[in-house]
């Protein structure tokens, strides 16, 4: 009995890391011929609203957040500023440096990354990857993260990000960005 336990673990670790299914079988290029197309110079620039919703493993909403953005930008190089309210009265803020690479690749950092995040435009999606330290006060932990951006026809972004721990996923991010007008 305990073998069959193991097997059944051992199976079920297999198919929760076996790439190609999910979440993590999306690639840039499967997105090269939709539009609209995706430039983050142009379509994360100015003051930004995001609201979202933060899942955790067991797919129920943890947290809920509205974010106050702003993109700025000089040539290839930019500053993405991140103000988010969580729902517990928490506040957080994140600031992006952003530079712009060939081919629509571009690099990224912000002091809570560890590294460079790399990004690539494709088509009306920009994808992300990246390890994100989480404050200590949600534990300190160092996660994987995969962030897909969605241009949708009307420039409002849809944000879908996977947080990932040993391979496993821990949590997930949806979020809607529109650009405040003036």
């Amino acid at each position: 009995m305990k073998a069959l336990v193991v097997i059944l673990i051992l199976l079920l670790i297999f198919v929760l890391l076996q790439p190609g299914l999910g979440f993590k079988s999306q690639k840039p290029a499967l997105y090269a011929g939709t539009g609209p197309a995706f430039d983050i110079r142009q379509h994360l620039s100015g003051d930004i609203i995001s609201e979202g919703m933060i899942y955790g493993p067991r797919g129920h909403v943890t947290s809920r957040f509205v974010a106050q953005m702003k993109g700025t930008w000089n040539g290839d190089t930019g500053t993405l500023s991140e103000d988010f309210t969580y729902d517990t009265g928490n506040t957080q803020r994140r600031e992006w440096r952003l530079t712009m690479g060939e081919n629509g690749a571009f690099t990224a950092e912000a002091d809570d990354i560890i590294g460079i995040a790399t990004g690539q435009h494709s088509g009306a999606t920009v994808q992300m990857s990246y390890k994100i330290r989480l404050p200590e006060a949600s534990g300190g932990h160092v996660l994987n993260v995969t962030d897909w951006l969605y241009l949708m026809e009307n420039g409002t972004v849809l944000n879908r990000s996977e947080l990932r721990k040993f391979g496993i996923k821990v949590a997930e991010l949806v979020a809607v960005m529109r650009r405040v007008e003036d």
